[in-house]
């Protein structure tokens, strides 16, 4: 099992889906393409591909001149049959890859929020195992419209389209279930000045916060990454 892994932005990482990766024994193939690093032109030599977020919006082609390529190499996957999953930016990607529109700064959402499953998340193999409704990390401000051709999988008040799934096996989840609590705190360092202008109540909370929803949400997370990687090659 091969899998291509975008990084679109410093600090970012996989979290709970590279630990339930390297549990299936995976080669991962990471690329920084916001550094310049190539993507593969097509997803032929790849069984899966993972998109993860960044601070840039989804059509922010003029500095990260390397999304149109992005975006066509997300619909090859789908062609051939093969697992995609974006999250938060790259959610936003797949959107816009697949006709959906990006709505910028429509639904600004941080900390851990609860998200509730629509009616049909039960009949779904990566979401079929979740609880109907728990919390899990979000940081985001833009959201975007179900692409046409998409099953919405999870939702809640501030964005009505928080995961979807196109064809078998093509997911986008708005939200941050690779942050466990332990990358969550990475982030509180790592961004510590942006947290700070953008969130000046959060250091006070952040621990509160943490314990009481933290263990749910890792172990939400851990399941859909799990779940995920399931489809890679089936």
């Amino acid at each position: 099992m091969r899998v291509l892994v975008v990084q679109n932005y410093d600090k970012t990482g996989l979290g709970q889906v590279g630990r339930a990766l390297r549990e299936a024994g995976a080669e991962i193939d990471q690329r920084m393409a916001h550094l310049g690093e190539k993507l593969p032109a097509d997803a032929s030599s790849h069984d899966g591909v993972v998109v993860l977020g960044g601070g840039q919006s989804a059509l922010d082609d003029e500095d990260y001149p390397y999304i149109p390529h992005l975006l066509e190499l997300l619909r090859d996957f789908e062609r051939r049959d093969r697992s995609v999953l974006g999250i938060c930016l790259g959610s936003q990607l797949l959107a816009r890859a697949f006709g959906g529109r990006n709505l910028l700064g429509a639904a600004p959402e941080f900390g851990w929020q609860n998200v509730s499953l629509t009616g049909a998340a039960a009949g779904d193999p990566v979401f079929a195992g979740l609880p109907a409704s728990f919390p899990i990390f979000q940081w985001h401000d833009d959201t975007f419209t179900l692409p046409p051709s998409a099953v919405l999988l999870a939702g809640n008040g501030t964005a009505a389209n928080q995961a979807f799934r196109v064809g078998r096996a093509v997911y986008g989840c708005q939200f941050h279930f690779e942050a466990d609590r332990s990358l969550v705190a990475d982030w509180q360092t790592d961004f510590a000045e942006t947290i700070a202008e953008r969130h000046p109540q959060w250091p006070a909370r952040y621990e509160w916060e943490a314990a009481a929803h933290g263990p749910a949400a890792d172990a939400a997370g851990l399941t859909l990454a799990r779940a995920w990687v399931q489809t890679v090659g089936a």
